[in-house]
């Protein structure tokens, strides 16, 4: 990993938390740090007990609760900004081998941090260090950043039968 390369997960389809989970995963197996920032993202799910297993892994979580019925707050939006400044010290740090930056796009569509934001993060981030962008409604101009951009599409859900989210598989 001497050089690394820009990730995106978007799309209305599940999984791109979990497929930058599984890289995570990966890089930790190889002995390299790894570090997480959850945009929006306040309550403890399954993935955040990982920490507690895995050397080498940081999970930060920017958010209260998830808001997504109801517009953010005045704490949430101040909670984003402090996940976006945390963020951009460590992109520019050899700190970790990779970033992963959770729901990020969805803290942008909420107008939590805005494009300009996003794309510092990318122009700023160390040669070395890989970076994961995950969330719903990516921009597509922040494609232009990307080395790999991958959407997830929802076909088939089993939520459309009523089948709720389930601990260790959806969450």
């Amino acid at each position: 990993m001497n050089k690394g390369y820009v990730h995106i997960y978007t799309g209305n389809g599940k999984g791109k938390t979990t497929a930058a989970f599984g890289v995570a995963l990966r890089t930790l197996m190889i002995e390299k740090k790894v570090y997480v920032g959850q945009f929006i993202k306040g309550m403890k799910y399954s993935e955040t007990k990982l920490e507690r297993v895995l050397a080498n892994l940081e999970i930060e979580q920017y958010g209260i609760e998830c808001f997504i019925d109801k517009d953010p707050t005045e704490e949430d939006n101040n909670r984003a900004l402090i996940g976006y400044e945390k963020a951009l010290k460590n992109v520019k740090s050899t700190n970790y081998d990779l970033i992963i930056l959770d729901e990020i796009f969805i803290a942008h569509f909420y107008k939590m941090i805005t494009i300009d934001q996003i794309i510092e993060l990318i122009k700023n981030k160390n040669e070395e260090v890989e970076l994961i962008l995950t969330g719903r409604y990516c921009p597509e101009e922040i494609y232009l950043y990307a080395d790999l951009v991958t959407e997830m599409k929802e076909i088939k859900h089993y939520y459309q039968k009523g089948v709720l989210s389930r601990e260790g598989i959806d969450f």
